[in-house]
């Protein structure tokens, strides 16, 4: 019995594509851009730069660029999720990246197989947009995943600096040098933006819609409410943070839950490709006798489809809003 390699050599392909990207973010950028490190990007710049201003600059033009891009076409369908991200890249280099790969991509399909050139072509594309967007919806997930972490420990710390007599601008800027990246940053930038006049409530607003996260919206009405018509700020931010880490915890509970029921719709919805690649690698020849015949290809989209309509519908059917 004769195995192909062909479906391990797509995968590894694959995986150097994603590896690649990040080699670039990563030299590009150095480590000012990981989630991970206890100074925030914005101390970093500070650090090295040493001019507020210009700082804040970046920092707006890097947090805003991808959402203005959205008209650039078939860059729509990834400007979203590389704003969660907040991909230091902009989108003309994120294109240019997806064009860097692709050729990667192809040159190593023209070494490694012997496909057709319209075939080696047309996977390389894929794996190209394919990706970079795999790349980009990884950082975007883990980044909101930390936020979401960060939040209640963020909103105890200004209810600990309101209580001491600060004022709620100086609980912010302490919020942004205690506190790691990505919020550390975030709430920098949004302190840098009351020193040079903006209102706090809309740039937290703002902060709120570009995350799309109720809780930061929660937070932004909070401060805004009590700005319009007074209050104890202090009280009410204490009162919002129980909020937060109840929610937190009800999400983590639904999610053990719902945790078996996602877990048998990736294997449904995985295990018909699987079984597609396993009888490629072990019987090559297997489709030999069908494949010149004129509903070999008519089948194969209809099959095509129909996995990807279960894809969608077992999406459907294992995510539940809380």
């Amino acid at each position: 019995m004769q195995l192909s390699a062909a479906p391990i050599i797509y995968i590894l392909i694959f995986v150097a594509v994603i590896v690649l990207v990040e080699g670039v973010y990563l030299t590009v950028f150095g480590k000012s851009i990981s989630l991970n490190n206890r100074v925030s990007r914005r101390l970093q710049l500070l650090e090295k730069n040493g001019n507020r201003e210009q700082v804040l600059e970046q920092l707006r033009k890097e947090m805003s660029q991808h959402l203005n891009s959205r008209g650039i076409p078939l860059y729509s369908i990834l400007a979203d999720k590389a704003q969660k991200a907040n991909i230091a890249f902009t989108p003309k280099a994120l294109m240019g990246i997806m064009g860097l790969v692709t050729v990667f991509a192809f040159l190593a399909l023209t070494a490694l197989t012997s496909a057709d050139v319209a075939i080696r072509a047309l996977v390389a594309v894929g794996m190209g947009v394919g990706g970079v967007y795999f790349w980009v919806a990884r950082k975007a997930k883990k980044r909101m995943t930390l936020i979401d972490e960060q939040l209640p420990d963020a909103v105890e710390l200004m209810v600990r600096s309101l209580r001491v007599g600060h004022p709620f601008s100086t609980a912010v800027q302490i919020v942004s040098k205690e506190v790691p990246d990505p919020l550390g940053t975030e709430f920098g930038i949004i302190a840098d933006e009351a020193a040079y006049g903006r209102e706090i409530s809309e740039s937290l607003k703002a902060f709120a819609e570009r995350m799309d996260s109720q809780d930061l919206r929660f937070l932004a009405v909070a401060v805004n409410i009590q700005q319009t018509s007074g209050g104890n700020l202090a009280e009410i931010l204490e009162g919002l943070s129980k909020v937060i880490r109840a929610r937190f915890r009800l999400f983590r509970r639904v999610a053990a839950i719902t945790a078996e029921a996602k877990w048998s719709g990736m294997f449904l919805s995985g295990f018909p490709i699987l079984a597609l690649v396993m009888i490629i690698m072990i019987k090559p020849d297997y489709y030999d006798e069908v494949r010149e015949t004129s509903t070999f290809i008519p089948a194969a989209l209809v099959v095509g489809a129909l996995l990807v309509i279960n894809i969608i519908y077992m999406k459907i059917m294992t995510n539940i809003k809380v």
